[in-house]
């Protein structure tokens, strides 16, 4: 596989943290490839390190071993301002700063100085990014903690993407809104994937969810990849005995159907 073919990849990644003193091997081993403006899914049972492959992709965590690829270069050549300005992050808990929602918004393009003297200071471009995420130019001046969770993870999302990011991170996104607020955001998300070039890598542990959105992905256990490949064919015709046990629930908990 040659790595300039990939948008992303991931080879060998390995990381180990303390324990109570002790090492503790969180990532092993963990590989995979994503085309430009590909979708793809992680899933596996709680305490898989599905996060943890996330944070050491966006170096939010520096990982022991092993390497990730950006067009072909490793990450960690890049300056860490550079990588998280292509590299965006989206957590499962929408945390936003004091201030407005256009604070929020245009957190990024401030502190990377894509904005210039622009005379309104941006709020054209903020408004703008709000309306891709579904929300009306009115939320600009709103205070951030006045909005409920799925309009909070829609502002997160929208401050990711001012950043005019190349890859896209999502660490289960919709895990903590209700219903209604998730199918909001997930069909953002699936509008995102079809509109623009952008590549994302999806943590999930829905499985319908991943189902409907990716394009191809693995199963994560242990902080091992079991098995990989196109969705949905990797759960309907599985080939490791492991991914059967988590098909059926019966593999550190029941998955989401």
């Amino acid at each position: 596989m040659d790595p300039a073919e990939w948008k992303l990849s991931v080879e060998h990644l390995t990381l180990i943290m303390p324990n109570d003193g002790a090492p503790r091997l969180i990532l092993d081993d963990v590989g995979f490839a994503v085309r430009a403006g590909e979708v793809f899914t992680i899933v596996g049972p709680s305490g898989s390190a599905k996060s943890s492959t996330l944070r050491a992709i966006d170096r939010l965590v520096e990982p022991t071993g092993g390497r990730v690829l950006l067009d072909g270069r490793p990450t960690n050549t890049l300056p860490v301002q550079e990588l998280r300005r292509r590299v965006g992050m989206v957590f499962q808990t929408p945390a936003l700063f004091a201030g407005t929602v256009l604070d929020n918004v245009l957190y990024g393009p401030r502190l990377h100085g894509i904005i210039g003297g622009q005379a309104d200071g941006g709020r054209e471009q903020g408004c703008d990014l709000l309306g891709r995420v579904g929300l009306p130019p009115d939320f600009c001046d709103r205070s951030a903690d006045q909005l409920s969770g799925g309009e909070a993870q829609r502002v997160c999302l929208a401050r990711a993407l001012a950043n005019d990011p190349e890859v896209l991170l999502l660490d289960e996104p919709t895990a903590s809104l209700d219903p209604g607020a998730a199918r909001v955001v997930e069909d953002l998300l699936l509008r995102l994937a079809a509109d623009t070039e952008l590549t994302f890598v999806f943590v999930t542990h829905d499985l319908a969810q991943a189902r409907r959105i990716g394009d191809h992905g693995l199963l994560l256990v242990d902080g091992r990849v079991v098995e990989q490949g196109p969705l949905p064919e990797l759960f309907d015709r599985p080939g490791d005995e492991a991914t059967r046990l988590f098909l059926a629930g019966r593999l550190g908990g029941e998955p989401t159907t």
